[in-house]
């Protein structure tokens, strides 16, 4: 296995107002980023994600049930076997970011790792879910209203290529699941995201890069953009990035354009920056119970 690794980040504007039904909005963007995903590989790329719930608009924005409709089982369901069909067909990794739906009515925010031969590896939820309001028109990042938190810990795939990590927009707030990636072996972490701008672009550059420096790992950190209508909360800015266990932006993407930007990995680099800076030997997690204590 090659030390260097070519990887895919696609961001991508959702086209289709919310008003239309829940089918007219997946068929249009997973038309579109079987598109994206093609464009990638032939640039190169040998592992893909895909921006947070890729297949319709960044519903949370609203509190409507209509939105349960788009979610689908995994592995069991027609976009996952789509896209394992699609991963065998082009030798590529793709990370897929769904809604799922386990059992009659709950839901999760997570992500399929599809492997290169289009097998399915496993799939991480989201642990961290938000209830934040932006601005003064009611809506805002309404996630309670739609999944539960994750279940599944903070899995590695041992993929063709590199062992891959997810994290999910709202989680790179939190550290501790960062770590527990790295932990597990992560070579790379993925963190599919939908944020808008005047609420997190402050911290859009800063906290993944620390995540990939404390961890020594490399991060892709992905971002929609444009408006979603009819909420127009505000801007998602793209900019999604490959950031280097140093912290240094390997490749960046445009604030506002659909873009597949493909950048390098290295391994041996992450070997070099962890020789380093011993961060895991120098741990002291017999010092941090207190962390997972419950606060009076």
């Amino acid at each position: 296995m090659s030390d260097k690794v070519q990887i895919g980040l696609i961001q991508a504007t959702h086209d289709v107002d919310g008003h239309e039904p829940v089918e007219t909005h997946k068929e249009q963007a997973i038309k579109k980023h079987i598109q994206l995903v093609r464009e990638a590989a032939e640039k190169g790329a040998k592992i893909i994600c895909l921006q947070e719930i890729f297949y319709g608009p960044y519903f949370c924005s609203e509190q409507n049930p209509k939105w349960y409709e788009s979610a689908e089982e995994i592995p069991n369901g027609p976009t996952t076997s789509l896209f394992q069909e699609l991963a065998k067909e082009l030798g590529v990794v793709i990370v897929l970011p769904i809604y799922e739906k386990e059992g009659i009515s709950t839901y999760y925010n997570t992500a399929a790792v599809i492997d290169a031969d289009g097998s399915y590896l496993g799939k991480y939820r989201k642990h961290h879910i938000p209830q934040v309001g932006v601005g003064d028109k009611g809506y805002g990042f309404w996630e309670k209203y739609y999944f539960k938190p994750g279940n599944l810990g903070y899995p590695v795939f041992d993929t063709a290529f590199a062992k891959v990590g997810v994290y999910i927009c709202y989680d790179r707030h939190f550290p501790e699941g960062a770590r527990l990636l790295g932990l597990n072996g992560a070579e790379v972490v993925f963190n599919p995201s939908a944020t808008v701008a005047g609420l997190s672009e402050y911290l859009w550059k800063l906290e993944q890069p620390a995540h990939a420096v404390a961890n020594g790992y490399y991060l892709g950190a992905i971002n929609r953009v444009g408006y979603e209508s009819p909420w127009n909360m505000g801007e998602f800015y793209g900019q999604s990035y490959l950031v280097d266990p140093r912290g240094n932006f390997v490749k960046t993407a445009s604030r506002d354009k659909d873009e597949v930007i493909v950048a390098e990995m290295d391994k041996k680099f992450i070997r070099e920056v962890r020789d380093t800076w011993q961060f895991y030997r120098d741990r002291r997690p017999e010092t941090y119970e207190n962390m997972v204590e419950l606060l009076p």
